[in-house]
């Protein structure tokens, strides 16, 4: 739909919502694995969430369905409907421009190629919306209402599956020229593949810190006389037995702690940032948290980063693309600009 159009048809709607003064918006984070949404009123009060899994599911059409229908069921239990509903952002585990809406390239967990997702989902809903790599809307959402409060200059990490940064410079979201500002599960750092990268496989970063990464180094190591978890261990539950002193468990943290705080030296050096904030299921756990900071204690002196975990946690995604739909639903003219 031409930019006039679609301008037109959703300023109309907003302004006899805001002359009513009332509404919601609602936040929506897209993970490999997962969606999450979230629905705000108009002070920025969460007032109801929703989750599904998208398991087995990539069509980023079915995507756009499920949001739908998941916006729909909180607007009802809230006693509201979609004619309340006055602006949606959703962050995707990707590539983004956020100018056009379009999602270039998402996660080998999804496989996304140029998806102009906000047309999709202005299509299905009926209000301005607003796109973004999901690691930059945690980085939003720390920002606005987490650790990193009037902080002007920090790195939010999130570890999970895979391994990605939102980068606030002077106050501001860092995209870079091509949008790939943060792709840092890309980084090559000591001790990881500098083999070229195909597509719908993890990075070289990815590959050690991640969450699959760190699975897959237990199960290199996995021996059944030698090992007090099964082969099949998560990330967080390996983690969980370094803290018990298991030395299988702790050979695999030593890895991903030294590798991560080589990663966030790099980045210190380069862009002198007083603060990290690690967050993602993995970034979150203690034991990584803590191998990380006293590997860095150890390095130049000048180049010594505060490191922390989420003060939002899993709510950091949903946070930012509330602040930012909520942004949107005050200025739908300003929707792709900073």
């Amino acid at each position: 739909m031409p930019d006039h159009q679609r301008g037109s048809q959703i300023s109309n709607r907003q302004h006899s919502l805001e002359s009513q003064g009332q509404g919601f918006v609602a936040g929506v984070d897209i993970g490999g694995t997962s969606l999450r949404i979230a629905l705000s009123d108009m002070t920025g009060k969460i007032v109801a969430e929703w989750s599904t899994s998208t398991a087995d599911i990539s069509d980023p059409h079915e995507i756009v369905r499920m949001i739908g229908s998941g916006v729909d069921t909180l607007l009802a239990k809230s006693g509201s409907s979609r004619a309340e509903l006055r602006a949606i952002a959703a962050g995707a585990p990707g590539i983004t421009d956020t100018d056009k809406g379009i999602v270039l390239a998402t996660s080998y967990l999804m496989g996304w190629t140029d998806v102009p997702f906000r047309d999709l989902l202005e299509a299905e809903m009926g209000v301005p919306a607003f796109i973004d790599n999901d690691v930059n809307m945690a980085a939003l959402g720390e920002h606005a209402a987490g650790i990193a409060q009037g902080v002007k200059n920090f790195v939010f990490l999130a570890i999970g599956t895979g391994v990605g940064a939102g980068i606030v410079l002077n106050g501001e979201l860092f995209r870079g020229e091509g949008w790939i500002a943060g792709e840092v599960g890309y980084m090559l750092v000591p001790g990881a593949s500098v083999a070229p990268v195909g597509d719908g496989q993890p990075g070289a970063l990815e590959e050690i810190v991640g969450g699959e990464g760190i699975q897959a180094h237990w199960r290199s190591l996995w021996s059944e006389n030698s090992a007090t978890l099964p082969i099949d261990a998560t990330a967080t539950q390996i983690f969980d037995c370094a803290l018990r002193h298991d030395p299988l468990a702790r050979a695999v943290l030593g890895l991903a702690s030294r590798t991560l705080a080589y990663a966030i030296y790099n980045i210190s050096l380069m862009l002198n940032c007083p603060l990290f904030v690690l967050g993602g299921s993995v970034g979150l756990h203690p034991a990584l948290g803590d191998a990380t900071r006293a590997i860095l204690l150890k390095q130049n002196e000048r180049v010594q980063p505060q490191v922390v975990a989420s003060s939002l946690g899993t709510k950091a995604q949903l946070t930012g693309a509330v602040c930012r739909a909520l942004e949107v639903a005050k200025a739908p003219a300003l929707i792709g600009k900073e």
